[in-house]
């Protein structure tokens, strides 16, 4: 599908069209979450803005992908034929962050989020997963949704955390310890 042109008119009189043609209002909470999916895509375009790593850059391009992929299925509801985020997706996010930590120090305190700009605006990106985590389980509420989103959105926030973890022992950097934790100086 080829777009030549952006805008399309149908939209300004605040609804817009579902996968399954159906027109809803902007606010509907299946269109309020695919609208948090491409504020999580672009929270993850700004990290890759300050990456120096290719294979993490690359892989941050394919969660790009993997988010378009989400924001497909969140959009046409059940019933539809359209790609779906299925199990090997999870999977996928829960065997990498095991390799990542298998490198890393256990965390036994909170860390601030913080540090350099890439490992700052993931701990960004994990908030914003966090936030359409809490808007699927509103959706899920009053609409069929496929069950592979929510414990995909919910890894995803988790992975995103043990990225910014990882970058920051790439970069050799320190993880800053919330101020009540026991790790930190000032207690």
């Amino acid at each position: 599908m080829r777009i030549n042109r952006v805008y399309t008119r149908t939209g300004d009189q605040g609804t817009t069209q579902l996968g399954n043609g159906v027109r809803v209002s902007k606010t509907h909470p299946r269109v309020e979450a695919v609208g948090t999916v491409d504020e999580l895509n672009a929270t993850i375009g700004i990290v890759r803005a300050f990456l120096k790593d290719p294979s993490l850059d690359h892989r941050l391009e394919q969660l790009q992908h993997d988010l378009f992929l989400l924001g497909a299925d969140l959009i046409t509801p059940p019933g539809q034929e359209v790609p779906r985020v299925e199990l090997r997706h999870v999977q996928a996010l829960e065997e990498e962050m095991d390799r990542w930590n298998d490198r890393l120090e256990p965390l036994q305190e909170f860390i601030l989020p913080t540090g350099s700009p890439p490992v700052a605006f993931l701990h960004l990106a994990r908030t914003v997963c966090r936030r359409l985590e809490r808007t699927l389980v509103h959706l899920a509420e009053s609409e069929p949704l496929n069950p592979q989103v929510i414990p995909f959105v919910n890894r995803l926030s988790d992975w995103l955390f043990v990225l910014g973890r990882v970058m920051t022992h790439l970069e050799k950097g320190e993880e800053t310890y919330a101020r009540f934790s026991k790790k930190h100086k000032n207690l």
